[in-house]
């Protein structure tokens, strides 16, 4: 029998970069390149990055015999780090279809197995008579094999576990068992690998085992046909079909056998066994060396690469000459096996050593330079670089060189006025965006330098955080006196706010139902306003295939569930009248199309904006797009769109204008930014100039044999790695600290509040000015409850956030129930003491069943049933709110 040829479908969990100037790609491996390099937050101290300077040592460094560069004994060495790649290759492999026969003739076995290792599911589900369309049904319960979960309301994902080997290889497979006396025609799947989050389908659809005639074959239907009968049971309403092994090459027609079978004739299903080809990528392990030493006889800088990638490996390399990291041509003579690039870069091919086991190259370089910038290239297809991003190499360092005179200036100035301190501080911190590390650590103890700095760090930080990748930048812990806060009319940057937010939710999951939404929020302005809340976030207001409004189709049709577009506009106007900014729910990632194309697929859209199928990704096999790859995760149930087409980003752009001046919206939520680049968001948010932004990046967190990790680093790192992106002009909603509450307070874990360092556990702790901190939401509680906060201890979640730095949102059911009140006392709190996005915390607790914290010395709290209370001494505290197992105190 022969094969059916399979298509791979990747989610890529990735971002578009540039690799250097003149080329742009997308990586062709399911997980991004990632560096074992140190993550650390980024903060006005020394050792920002992984990248650190090494100590000078004597260093005798032999010239590639291929380079153009003399040995050097003796000389400085100002950089040297091994850095670890992972290089996709290519494994093949196979999904096994068997239909088995069980006990007797009603029941039967459905076996899907995978000849590669890994972590595989299977994710499926059942299509019944009388169903219409490709929607997916979730079978009953009885079918489901053991370890399965319920996606939503429409599939089902089963494990495959271990269950035999073939050829010494582990095989895994799952197996479903069905009766025929049920009203289930077909069985639909695709095969998922947990490991790289990579899909695999039929010929770029599902994979269709039908259990009735099927009239239509769509190209992805396995079990070749011989003929039709009669089932009993329910099946006897409709024809048979018996499927055996035939070659896939047959054509499938099933419109040239009808059944004239009487009623009651009974005849039986055959079982057959399909085989379909694979190719999954893995990632070898490998790596690459950089040192650069200085000659001061020769004043010139000696880089050195070695790397134990195999094949031919060529550095993309160029060279910067001040602080823009913008890629230039050294002077010559370059390394020998050297070409110019587009006169924009070189590319020099490495020279394997004797024995074929590594390869390496070393250029001479001038002093003065600031950077050596570069990427590898094994093949047209295939680049490595660092983690997204080209290596950045630093050449020489004024710190390194001048270290002692560096240490005895900083001892003089000890006694310098107030206006010089500062200014000395943000020097440093210009520097920290220019060099990869410092050797001082100086902390700021003047309180009238305070404002300037933090203003300063809010500039420079999503450009430091780009330089180091492996920072997180936040801002300076010294305290922050009442006079010196930023007032709440200043207004940063655009996107961020002033910092003194406090955000509703406007709506939950049943909000469309009254079809009269607008109108309703409309009488409850006024009483929004008086609790304390300054933003109101409105549910989507496009026409959409779903009644919630997240399957948009016509951009510029705003008459949705929750009103007509006059209803819109007015609720709007009546939100600024009582001092209420207003929020739009923009969803960006996928539309909803208006046309089939030739092939029968909805890519075709109409409408104001009539994209054709270009604006649709590659890598969606559900919808054929004819654009460029995703530049992140594909959402299935609509066309995911791309983002790189200059035509979508126009028309985006002005639609998000169009929304600003037509409606009033002040700025944006945006929906599943996962599913594209930040760096596009920063060109939306640009165009549109919000006053506030943020956006729903929303991943799972990391858990060990079903127990959630104490260090979320990692999960709060691709957070701030999206917000970067954006260049900082965006926040994103924490959901770092949404789970770590969940775990502190459902299982009386309070410790978890306290990172390794002494600070909050989410992005809150990190990079606060961009953190949106929540506890629910349409999608983890309403009716959908997908997430829902531990039960009765909603306040305590309250209590936290409301009183800690990072923007709070209140979720719309919480606000109009029994906790109204203690809500409003909270908000009261937070707005009376001028807590704001960057506010200080200084964990006092974070033990089994208690957490307590002093937030700018004005406030304290505590949450769980463990005993605290703030100690009197220069200060005295006073109770101003308490609830079940929470309380907060204000300084008087």
């Amino acid at each position: 029998m022969s094969a059916v040829a399979t298509e791979l479908l990747v989610h890529y969990s990735l971002r578009r970069r540039t690799l250097v100037p003149g080329i742009h790609a997308y990586s062709r491996r399911a997980p991004p390149l990632y560096l074992n390099c140190t993550r650390r937050p980024l903060s006005a101290g020394p050792s920002l990055s992984s990248f650190e300077l090494k100590a000078p040592k004597a260093l005798t460094l032999r010239a590639s015999a291929s380079t153009d560069t003399a040995a050097v004994v003796e000389s400085d060495v100002v950089f040297s780090e091994t850095f670890s790649l992972k290089r996709p290759v290519k494994v093949e492999g196979k999904i096994t279809i068997r239909l088995v026969n069980g006990k007797d003739e009603e029941n039967w076995q459905l076996i899907v197995g995978c000849s590669l290792p890994g972590k595989w599911v299977l994710h499926w589900g059942v299509k019944y008579i009388g169903d219409v369309g490709s929607e997916w049904d979730q079978p009953p319960p009885e079918m489901r094999p053991p370890g399965s979960i319920a996606i939503k309301d429409y599939a089902i994902e089963s494990p495959l576990e271990k269950s035999s080997t073939l050829e010494g290889e582990s095989f895994y497979e799952v197996k479903i068992d069905f009766n025929t006396n049920n009203s289930i025609t077909a069985i639909n799947f695709v095969l998922k690998d947990e490991d790289s989050g990579s899909w695999y389908q039929h010929r770029g659809r599902d994979f269709k085992v039908p259990l009735t005639e099927y009239r239509h074959d769509d190209g992805n239907v396995v079990g070749a046909k011989k003929g039709f009968g009669i089932w009993p049971g329910a099946f006897g309403q409709l024809s048979n079909m018996l499927l055996k092994s035939e070659g896939a090459e047959n054509k499938m027609d099933f419109t040239s056998c009808e059944s004239k079978a009487p009623p009651q004739q009974n005849s039986r299903l055959e079982g057959f066994y399909e085989e379909h080809p694979i190719v999954r990528e893995t990632l070898v392990d490998n790596s690459v060396t950089v040192s650069v030493t200085q000659c001061p006889e020769t004043a010139k800088n000696l880089l050195y690469i070695e790397t134990d990638l195999p094949g031919d490996v060529i550095v993309h390399w160029g060279v910067c000459k001040d602080k823009g990291r913008k890629w230039e041509l050294p002077e010559q003579p370059y390394p020998s096996e050297t070409k110019v690039f587009k006169n924009k870069a070189l590319r020099t091919l490495l020279q394997r050593k004797e024995g074929g086991t590594c390869s390496s190259g070393s250029f001479t370089l001038d002093v003065g330079l600031t950077a050596f910038v570069f990427a590898l290239k094994l093949n047209e297809n295939t680049w490595l670089n660092n983690m997204g991003k080209d290596f950045y190499i630093p050449l020489s360092s004024s710190r390194v060189l001048n270290k002692e005179h560096s240490q005895s200036h900083s001892a003089n100035k000890t006694k310098e006025s107030s206006t010089a301190y500062t200014d000395g501080i943000i020097n440093e911190i210009r520097n920290l965006v220019s060099d990869i590390a410092s050797e001082k650590s100086r902390k700021t103890k003047i309180k009238e330098a305070q404002e300037s700095i933090l203003q300063e760090i809010e500039k420079l930080a999503a450009e430091a955080y780009s330089i180091f990748r492996s920072a997180i930048p936040t801002f300076t812990e010294e305290e922050v006196s009442e006079a010196e806060v930023l007032k709440p009319s200043v207004k940063i940057a655009s996107g961020t706010g002033s910092g003194f937010e406090v955000v509703c939710q406007g709506f939950n999951w049943e909000s469309h139902k009254s079809g009269r939404w607008y109108m309703e929020l409309h009488q409850k302005a006024a009483e929004l306003s008086s609790l304390g809340f300054t933003v109101v976030w409105l549910p989507p207001p496009t026409e959409s295939v779903s009644p919630e409004g997240y399957m948009p189709k016509d951009l510029y049709n705003l008459n949705s569930r929750y009103g007509s577009i006059d209803e819109l506009k007015s609720l709007v106007k009546r939100f600024h009248e009582v001092g209420i900014m207003v929020l739009g729910d923009a969803v960006l990632n996928h539309r909803c199309a208006h046309y089939k194309n030739q092939n029968g697929i909805w890519n075709i859209f109409g409408g104001r904006l009539n994209w054709d199928d270009r604006a649709v990704v590659a890598d969606d096999p559900h919808f054929q797009g004819r654009g460029n790859k995703s530049s992140g995760d594909n959402f299935h149930a609509a066309p995911n769109i791309d983002h790189s087409q200059e035509f979508v980003r126009k028309d985006l752009k002005e639609w998000l204008c169009w929304l600003r001046q037509e409606i009033g919206y002040d700025g944006w939520r945006l929906d599943f930014v996962r599913g594209f680049w930040g760096g596009y968001v920063k060109d939306y948010i640009d165009a549109s100039e919000p006053y506030f932004a943020v956006g729903e990046y929303w991943d799972s967190l990391n858990y060990t044999y079903g127990e959630m990790d104490h260090n979320q680093d990692a999960h709060r790192q691709r957070i701030v790695d999206w917000i970067n992106a954006t260049n900082g002009c965006a926040g994103a909603f924490d959901v770092t600290t949404k789970g770590i509450l969940h775990s502190a307070l459902e299982r009386y874990e309070y410790w978890r509040l306290s990172d390794e360092k002494g600070k909050p556990p989410g992005v809150v702790g990190w990079w606060p000015s961009r953190a949106v901190t929540f506890i629910e939401n349409h999608d983890t509680g309403s009716t959908q409850g997908h997430w829902r906060f531990p039960g009765g201890k909603e306040m305590q979640g309250y209590a936290y956030i409301l009183t800690h730095p990072g923007t709070p949102t209140v979720f719309y059911d919480h606000i109009f129930s029994d906790y109204q009140s203690e809500l409003s006392k909270l908000i009261s709190v937070r707005t009376r003491n001028k807590i704001h996005c960057r506010s200080i915390v200084k964990v006092m607790k974070a033990e089994r069943d208690v957490y307590a914290a002093i937030i700018d010395e004005k406030v304290a709290m505590k949450i769980g049933p463990g005993y605290y209370e703030p100690q009197t001494g220069p200060q005295k505290w006073s109770l101003a709110t308490e609830g079940k197992d929470y309380k907060v105190w204000e300084a008087s």
